[in-house]
């Protein structure tokens, strides 16, 4: 196990499955102490014993993006326990079933709910770890975002998932790109580094296992953001080939 990340402490939610489970193995495997962030704590226990028999120092941290009260109260554990945080991966996701209709089509709570998980629970999340981010060295955050959310490609009918136009996720993924810039901003004169990862088509269960890349592929842009050094970049969309086009 390469020791580069030992010392440092990073949550990922949605962690207990899928991309955001990789991105744990990932990071602890370089030495992290990874927090498994997880709305079932059965599911995230289950996730961590997996990362523990590979002698990841893993725990679990009960926490849904969409309740405020989980989210404060796994900020008060983190603190109680680390006193700092290194790393966040805003990880957890949703594509509601409504949202696979024509864009005039969709529900107004179909965008809400979307919203609660995909947009609101980002931002609650990173709001409520800010002061212990700040207590690193080097913070950083990193925000799943996904080329759907991106306002250049969707304009292209040449785009590859041109033909993917979910009004609710995509636009959620565009706000999420936009937060990246206002807090990468905002946070420009401090050591963290905030930015958005695009993943790729990867096979979860969010895409009923359609993609076509494997979830050691969708963590690789995550991962590299995770770790950036000193002198990496802070506000951009980035997959593993390079700069998103916003």
């Amino acid at each position: 196990m390469s020791e580069d990340l030992k010392g440092k402490v990073a949550l990922i939610t949605g962690a207990n499955k899928g991309i955001g489970y990789e991105i744990a193995r990932q990071l602890g495997s370089r030495g992290a102490t990874v927090l498994v962030g997880a709305r079932d704590i059965r599911r995230g226990e289950e996730a961590a014993d997996k990362l523990r028999f590979s002698e990841i120092h893993a725990r679990t941290i009960q926490l849904d993006v969409s309740d405020q009260k989980t989210i404060d109260s796994a900020a008060k554990q983190i603190e109680s326990e680390f006193g700092k945080l290194d790393i966040l991966v805003n990880n957890a996701g949703i594509i509601s079933d409504g949202d696979r209709l024509p864009p005039s089509q969709v529900d107004i709570e179909t965008l809400r709910h979307t919203y609660e998980t995909n947009v609101f629970g980002v931002f609650a999340v990173t709001k409520a770890l800010l002061p212990l981010l700040k207590k690193s060295k080097a913070g950083r955050i990193v925000n799943l975002s996904s080329s759907l959310g991106s306002l250049t490609q969707n304009s292209d009918p040449n785009y590859e998932f041109a033909d993917f136009k979910l009004l609710a996720y995509n636009s959620s993924k565009t706000a999420v790109n936009a937060i990246t810039v206002l807090l990468a901003a905002e946070l420009k004169d401090t050591p963290i580094k905030i930015n958005a990862a695009d993943p790729g088509f990867t096979a979860t269960d969010i895409n009923q296992y359609q993609g076509y890349r494997t979830v050691e592929q969708g963590a690789i842009a995550a991962v590299r953001l995770a770790t950036l050094p000193d002198d990496g970049s802070s506000g951009g969309f980035f997959d593993e080939n390079g700069v998103v086009p916003w």
